[in-house]
């Protein structure tokens, strides 16, 4: 059971990233830019659903060099959920979901270094909700309850930062910690402190080695993102491993 969920899993992960380059490629803009209508080659995007989803269709339209790099990163990671999650437990549905959301964000923040609030928030109304439905079916390992606070948590705890240091933290960060500390909290506080310190260390070496081998400075500003995403990913690969029905 578990392989052909695990097959499944990567399968789901890597056909929703194929949708990601265009998503990240429309939305990576600067903050008073409006979100892109046209193709690298100029052609525009038709329709709503069509403007965001599928690929480029014509020569020259491609909006990302690597355009499997997303779709090969969201099948690892939804195929190491399943894997870690050991069976069809409710919330594995929620974070199946989630997961091309991750990617998608972590694209825009490395182009762009932003977090679009179109992406966050909805992120930030949607998990709980899911969390909320996955919570009332049988074989949930995990706490709607602390889910909830561990959303207030994060989301509080990166505003505390943002306030006493605006200039090494943005906004987007203080939203996106919201839906991570919903998942996170929802396998309790060991798990989300695991998730969050795990996004600092990943965020500080990083720097570390740019100062190091004089890429940036001490000051200068890296998408923190990618690593709050990659933390909050171990930590819910260790919180379903660990997780009793």
């Amino acid at each position: 059971m578990l392989p052909v969920l695990v097959t499944v899993a990567a399968l789901w992960g890597a056909a929703a990233g194929l949708l990601v380059p265009r998503a990240a490629y429309r939305l990576s803009v600067d903050p008073d830019e409006p979100w892109r209508a046209a193709c690298p080659a100029g052609h525009p995007f038709a329709g709503p659903a069509r403007g965001w989803l599928g690929g480029p269709g014509r020569s020259g339209c491609a909006t990302s060099s690597a355009p499997l790099t997303a779709p090969l990163l969201t099948a690892l990671a939804c195929a190491a959920l399943a894997a870690a999650t050991g069976g069809p437990r409710p919330e594995l549905l929620v974070w199946l979901l989630a997961a091309p959301f991750g990617t998608l964000l972590a694209c825009v923040d490395v182009r762009v270094h932003r977090l679009p609030d179109r992406l966050t928030l909805p992120l930030a109304a949607a998990l709980p909700l899911l969390l909320a439905v996955a919570a009332s079916l049988p074989y949930a390992a995990g706490s709607w309850i602390h889910s909830l606070l561990g959303a207030a948590a994060l989301g509080g705890g990166y505003l505390v930062l943002f306030l006493v240091h605006p200039n090494g933290m943005g906004l987007g960060d203080v939203k996106l910690a919201v839906p991570l500390g919903a998942a996170l909290g929802w396998y309790g506080w060991g798990v989300l402190f695991l998730g969050a310190f795990a996004g600092f260390l990943l965020g500080a070496l990083y720097g570390l080695g740019l100062v190091l081998t004089r890429r940036a400075r001490r000051d200068t500003a890296i998408p923190f993102g990618p690593f709050m995403i990659v933390g909050a990913l171990l930590g819910l690969l260790l919180g379903a491993f660990t997780a009793l029905p």
